[in-house]
C-alpha cells in the first residue's frame, strides 16, 4: 500500500490541509468556490510551484508538482483539480524555457507576480480539444478577436488570465489554431454561472462566453496548424502537465478512500462475527486487497511517465517533433488508467462500508462523487483509445475520414 508523505518542498502544512478537509463538505454542499482555502494556498506560494526560481517560484518539474498535488487531493480534491489548471500553464512554459524557447517568458513573469491562470479549452461539439475548436479566431489589427462558448472554466471566481484556443478558418485549405491568454478585464466577455455538477463542485467551473473579445498580439501564445500537425512542445506540454496532474489527483482520492475504509472496518461491529468487527469478514478482506492492488498499480505508472517526461525536457536534445505522439499516447493512457482504477476503488469502498458510504455530505459519499469526474476530464476514454491505437498503428491522426 502506498502513502503520500510531506516532502522538503511541501508548502502546505498538515494544519492547513486539515483545515481544507474540514471546509470541503461545506463548499460541496453550497456549490461554492473554495475561497478560504484558495487564499491560504496562494499565500503559501503553492501556486508558484512550477514557476522557475529566477521568476520567483519553486522550480519544480511535472513529476515533483504531481506528487504535491496528490497530497493535496487526499484532503481537498476539488482544490487540487482547480489549482492544477494554473500550475500546468506555468509548468509547460517553464519546460519551454528549459529547452531555450523564451517566447512565453512573460507568462512566467506574470505567474511569479501573482496572476492566476485558468483554462478555456472545453467546448460543446469539439471532441478533439486543443487540436480543433468550435470557437472562432479572427485576425484584426494588433491582435485577434475570439467568439465562442467555453465550458468548464475552472476557478471562474479568481482567474485573471484565461488560456484559450480558437480556430482561424480564413483559409479553408489551411486552418489554424490560435492559442491566447485572455485578461480578465477584456471587453465582450461574459461569465455564465452554469456550474452545478455531480462532483468537484468547489471548482466553480462556470462557462465563459466570448463575443468578439479582443486579445492583443502580446498575449497570443501560438498560431499553429489545426490538428496533430500543430503538436509542438506547447501543445504536448498542455497534455502532459494537465493530464499528469489529473492522474495524481485521482490517485490521491483513491488513497484516501482506502485509508477511510480500513479505519472504518476496524471499528464496524458485527454480532454475527465472533471476532467482533468487519475487518475479519473474508469479503471485507477481499475488497481491501483489491483496492490495494489497484492503488499499487497506479503509482509506478504515474512516476514512470512523469519522471520520464521531465527527464526528456531536462535533456533538451532528446525532445523533438517525433516525440510528441509517443508522449501523447503515454500521457492519455496514464490518465485513463488511473481515473478508471480510482473509480473502481471508490466503488469497492462504498460496497465495503455499506450504508455509511452513501450518507449525504459524508466524506465517503463526497469522494465517491468526486471520483466520478475523472473520465470527464480530457482526454475522455473514446479519444484516449483513438489516439493510442492510431499512433500504434501508424494511422495519420489528421487523416479523413476520421473513422473508415
Amino acid at each position: 500500500m502506498t502513502t503520500t508523505a510531506a516532502t522538503s518542498t511541501s508548502l502546505l502544512t498538515e494544519e492547513m490541509l486539515e483545515r481544507f478537509r474540514g471546509r470541503a463538505a461545506g463548499y460541496d454542499r453550497e456549490n461554492s468556490f473554495f475561497h478560504e482555502d484558495f487564499e491560504e494556498i496562494k499565500d503559501s506560494g503553492y501556486l508558484k510551484l512550477s514557476v522557475p526560481e529566477q521568476f520567483g517560484g519553486a522550480g519544480l518539474n511535472v513529476a515533483q508538482v504531481g506528487r504535491e498535488q496528490r497530497r493535496l487531493a487526499r484532503y481537498a480534491p476539488a482544490d487540487a483539480v482547480a489549482v492544477n489548471m494554473h500550475l500546468y500553464w506555468a509548468g509547460l512554459c517553464a519546460d519551454m524555457h528549459r529547452v531555450g524557447d523564451d517566447s512565453l517568458q512573460w507568462l512566467l513573469e506574470e505567474a511569479g507576480a501573482g496572476e492566476i491562470f485558468a483554462a478555456g479549452h472545453s467546448e460543446r461539439g469539439n471532441d478533439l480539444p486543443l487540436l480543433l475548436s468550435t470557437a472562432k479566431a479572427e485576425r484584426v489589427d494588433g491582435g485577434w478577436k475570439f467568439t465562442g462558448h467555453k465550458s468548464f472554466g475552472t476557478m471562474t471566481p479568481v482567474w485573471t488570465r484565461m488560456g484559450l484556443h480558437a480556430m482561424d478558418t480564413s483559409n479553408p485549405d489551411a486552418p489554424q489554431i490560435v492559442h491566447a491568454f485572455l485578461p480578465r478585464d477584456t471587453e465582450n466577455v461574459r461569465i455564465e454561472e452554469a456550474w452545478d455538477s455531480l462532483g468537484m463542485r468547489a471548482t466553480r467551473s462556470d462557462d465563459t462566453i466570448l463575443d468578439g473579445a479582443f486579445v492583443p498580439d502580446s498575449y497570443i501564445a501560438r498560431v499553429i496548424p489545426a490538428g496533430a500537425a500543430g503538436m509542438d512542445l506547447f501543445v504536448v506540454g498542455v497534455f502532459a502537465w494537465a493530464l499528469i496532474g489529473f492522474a495524481n489527483v485521482y490517485f490521491g482520492i483513491a488513497e484516501r478512500m482506502l485509508e477511510l475504509t480500513i479505519d472504518y472496518v476496524k471499528n464496524k461491529q458485527s454480532i454475527a462475527l465472533a471476532s467482533g468487527t468487519y475487518a475479519h469478514h473474508p469479503e471485507t478482506q477481499h475488497n481491501i486487497a483489491e483496492m490495494i492492488m489497484l492503488i499499487d498499480s497506479m503509482e509506478p505508472q504515474i512516476d514512470s511517465v512523469s519522471d520520464g517526461y521531465a527527464a526528456s525536457v531536462a535533456n533538451a536534445g532528446s525532445w523533438g517533433p517525433m516525440d510528441g505522439p509517443t508522449w501523447i499516447s503515454k500521457i492519455v493512457s496514464l490518465k485513463q488508467t488511473v481515473s478508471k482504477n480510482a473509480l473502481t476503488v471508490a466503488d469497492l469502498a462504498i460496497e465495503t462500508v455499506g450504508g455509511l458510504g452513501v450518507a449525504r455530505h459524508g466524506e465517503f459519499e463526497r469522494l465517491f462523487r468526486d471520483a466520478r469526474m475523472g473520465p470527464i476530464h480530457p482526454a475522455n476514454p473514446a479519444l484516449t483509445r483513438e489516439l493510442m491505437a492510431k499512433i500504434a498503428l501508424g494511422i495519420d491522426l489528421d487523416g479523413q475520414p476520421r473513422w473508415g
